[in-house]
Parts: C-alpha cells; sequence; structure tokens
C-alpha cells in the first residue's frame, strides 16, 4: 500500500529562490519607482499648471464674478419691484375683497407702475443655474401679477352679474402670482447667501394661508 510522501527537496528549493529573486528585484525597483513620482511633483511644483489648466480656472472665476454681479443687480431689482408694486397690491388686494371694479382712473395708475415692473425684469441675461432660476421666477411672477390686474380691469366693463365671476377668477391670478414670487424669492434669498452677501428677504405681502413662502427671519446680511 502506497503512502504519501513529502515534496522532493529540490522544489522547496525552486521556491524559496524564487522569493529570494522576486524580493531582490522589488527591492531594487521601489526606489525606482518611488523617485519618479517625486520628481514629477517636483517638476510640476517647479513648471506649474499648464497652459489649458490655466484658461479653465480664470474662466471659472470669470465667471464667478459675473455671476456674483448679476445676483447684486437681480436683488437691487427685485427690491425696486417691491418697493413700488407693494402699495399697488394692497389696494387692488383691498379692492379684490370688496367685490366692486375699481375706477378707471386708480386701474391706469396700477397698470403703469406694474408695466414698469414688467419692463424692469424682461431681460433675461445668463448666469448660473440657481440665478438663472430666481430671475425666471421673478420674470413670471411679475408677467402673473400683470395678468391679474388685466383681468380685474375687465371687471367695469361686465354686467353687474358677471363681475363676481372675473373678480374671483383676478383673486386667484393674484395669489397664484404672489406665490411664484415668494418662491423666487427664497431663491434670490439662498443665492446671495452663497454668494457671500448673506441674507436679503425681498418678500411681497401675501395672505395666510396661501401656501407663499416668507422670510425665515433672519437679520438682512448674515450668513446663518
Amino acid at each position: 500500500m502506497s503512502r504519501r510522501t513529502g515534496k522532493p527537496s529540490y522544489t522547496k528549493a525552486s521556491t524559496g529562490q524564487r522569493l529570494s529573486v522576486n524580493t531582490i528585484v522589488f527591492a531594487m525597483l521601489l526606489p525606482v519607482v518611488l523617485a519618479g513620482f517625486i520628481g514629477a511633483g517636483i517638476a510640476y511644483a517647479v513648471v506649474g499648471p499648464s497652459d489649458t489648466e490655466v484658461a479653465v480656472n480664470e474662466l471659472r472665476e470669470a465667471e464667478a464674478r459675473r455671476d456674483n454681479e448679476q445676483i447684486g443687480q437681480l436683488t437691487a431689482a427685485a427690491r425696486t419691484t417691491r418697493d413700488e408694486l407693494g402699495p399697488v397690491l394692497s389696494e387692488m388686494d383691498t379692492a379684490l375683497k370688496g367685490g366692486q371694479p375699481a375706477p378707471a382712473d386708480k386701474i391706469a395708475g396700477w397698470r403703469q407702475t406694474m408695466r414698469k415692473a414688467v419692463e424692469r425684469h424682461a431681460e433675461s441675461p445668463s448666469g448660473s443655474t440657481a440665478t438663472n432660476v430666481a430671475r425666471g421666477g421673478l420674470r413670471a411672477a411679475v408677467d402673473g401679477l400683470a395678468t391679474a390686474l388685466d383681468t380685474y380691469a375687465l371687471v367695469g366693463t361686465l354686467p353687474t352679474g358677471s363681475q363676481r365671476a372675473v373678480i374671483d377668477l383676478a383673486q386667484r391670478q393674484r395669489t397664484a402670482a404672489g406665490t411664484a414670487w415668494s418662491i423666487a424669492a427664497a431663491q434670490l434669498d439662498q443665492i446671495n447667501i452663497d454668494a457671500g452677501h448673506g441674507h436679503q428677504h425681498v418678500y411681497l405681502e401675501t395672505e395666510a394661508g396661501s401656501g407663499a413662502f416668507t422670510s425665515d427671519g433672519s437679520p438682512e446680511g448674515t450668513t446663518k
């Protein structure tokens, strides 16, 4: 009956020899590899970034400066619109709640102020995505407010029995536009914080329960 035997001694010797050779080769190559990495690092530090890297960095810096400037301009425009439309919307809201058409001269004055706001927000310079969202939201909100005013202006031309439905429609349009403004104002606040300007609250007055965003109460210019 055959029995198991160990591996021949010459096999063990060959394995040991291979390990020794591999160890020697690794030890010889390691300094060369490390020297290559170190040399590449030193070369980069001496030579500096490539022309492409420099161009990309300059482009990013230019875009950041442009976006920062656009944020400031957009915020200033939004403040002007809020300050000018505030009294108009307050009077309009009172008239809508009264359920009666407003005098023609009053409507004309409101429209003049609203037209300026629409023109102010009509421009759409390209900026970062976040800034474009705020800009587009403010523009859409102002257009919506103008539409609500136009709808309300029609009330005076309708028979008494048909006025209530149109007044209700104008009220819904005004509420929706006010909510849209509040969402855009929240975005405007956020991009100002991201740009290092701190909180900038440019909200219109809205009715409780309308679903509109409101100021978080943080002091103007703070980052928390």
